[in-house]
């Protein structure tokens, strides 16, 4: 289906109108700080405002027994979030077209020493073109597009004439739990769309992820006899750096994967926290190496892990300290798979249409190396999954910020695109 000149016009019109509600209610967002475990009052935030516009509503909690009972379900820790999934449901008096989901998260990463920033992380400042905050690109403004797209469409008088579910889930930045909730808990649909950061591109192909912790023990002393002790943190530098060389292995076979060869570095193992010892002058007793490293598409999460696990066990062998005292590899957070979104499908085509009227030019996709939630509808509902949002900078860095500009555009695309997937009817009077 394709849509009329002035339709698209109309629909455009009707998100530039709505614009400045949109911008403000994203500020809100970021005024909240939902980092992960405190996302309760953010989502009740989203389910009153999509309560309020009318839809039914769904709200409900992650299943942890069914979680780590399913193939795609990542690690449990203490620090997993407990905050409940909220869904909105749109449903047309007739359903004529084709039916759709809107997802977003709204947990955001820490924000790190608060002296980096040009401002207050959680100000939401607007400074021309760009709003700053932590989580305002991923994914907030997004998160607010899903919402204002949906009302430009009743702007004008039209509703999606096909169910539509918003999705608002968290710990999508620590395990991708939330999003496989959804999907244990029934909700599909003929093709979902997620407005992440992603500079108005469409996600072409997509790493898997795994969290794990090494644990090592050494032996304390005093350090006037530190030769006669083994010092746990030293120890947890060589563990690394045989971990690099799995990193490196692991890139030298990009040529096998497609979307991946050009790639200068897909595979990117991060060494994102350490702790251990306990006092400056005592040979440290225990380190423990917090890390993330992705994963090719087509590569279990089990399998990688279980290399993992054996290399460093082989690397420990040849230590002359470590063999005695072997370190525990432990997997803690995300467990998940990579996904290739395959072309072809009605649904970019129709996207891509949608991105060509609002932002003048053919839509680009690409490859990116991180997490996104669309691996669950691309490997689990095996629906169309596509994941293309706004120009943002600094995402899990200093000064995120996210352009306006963009956002308007993106949320221009997602409502021609809603319209034309979804087909059109009046509004109910």
């Amino acid at each position: 289906m394709t849509q009329d000149a002035d339709l698209r016009k109309r629909i455009k019109e009707a998100v530039a109108a709505g614009f400045d509600d949109q911008v403000a209610f994203t500020q809100e967002l970021v005024r909240n700080p939902s980092l992960r475990g405190h996302e309760h009052s953010v989502q009740d935030q989203l389910y009153r405002t999509l309560r309020a516009r009318g839809y039914d509503m769904d709200r409900f909690k992650m299943d942890r027994a069914a979680i780590e009972a399913h193939p795609g379900g990542s690690k449990f820790s203490d620090q997993h979030s407990d905050a409940p999934i909220v869904v909105g449901i749109h449903r047309p008096r007739q359903e004529t077209g084709r039916s759709l989901i809107l997802q977003s998260h709204l947990d955001v990463v820490p924000e790190g020493l608060h002296d980096m920033w040009s401002d207050p992380p959680f100000s939401a400042k607007i400074d021309g073109d760009w709003m700053y905050g932590r989580g305002v690109g991923d994914m907030k403004a997004g998160a607010a597009a899903n919402i204002f797209a949906l009302d430009a469409l009743r702007r004008i008088g039209m509703q999606p004439a096909a169910t539509v579910y918003v999705q608002s889930v968290v710990e999508e930045e620590s395990t991708g739990n939330g999003a496989l909730q959804t999907f244990l808990q029934g909700y599909t649909a003929d093709a979902v769309l997620i407005p992440e950061p992603e500079d108005e591109m469409l996600v072409r192909a997509n790493t898997g992820v795994i969290w794990f912790q090494v644990q090592l023990r050494g032996v304390p002393v005093h350090v006037r006899e530190m030769g006669e002790g083994a010092n746990a943190i030293d120890a947890a530098y060589r563990v690394i750096g045989a971990l690099r060389e799995i990193e490196k292995d692991w890139n030298a076979d990009k040529g096998a994967h497609p979307h991946f060869e050009e790639e200068a570095h897909p595979i990117n193992l991060n060494i994102g926290r350490i702790e251990g010892g306990d006092w400056a002058s005592s040979v440290p007793s225990w380190c423990t190496i917090d890390c993330r490293v992705s994963i090719y598409p087509g590569r279990t999460a089990g399998d990688a892990a279980q290399e993992i696990t054996e290399r460093v066990a082989a690397f420990a062998q040849k230590d002359a300290f470590l063999s005695n005292n072997p370190p525990q590899v432990v997997f803690n957070g995300f467990h998940a798979e990579g996904y290739v979104l395959e072309p072809g499908s009605e649904a970019e085509a129709a996207l891509g249409r949608a991105h060509e009227a609002a932002a003048g030019a053919p839509l680009e996709s690409f490859m990116t190396a991180g997490y996104l939630d669309t691996r669950v509808y691309a490997l689990y509902n095996r629906i169309p999954a596509l994941c293309y949002g706004p120009v943002s900078r600094n995402i899990h860095g200093v000064d995120e910020c996210v352009n306006l500009p963009s956002v308007r555009r993106v949320t221009q695309a997602m409502a021609l695109f809603i319209a034309e997937w979804c087909g059109l009817e009046p509004v109910a009077p």
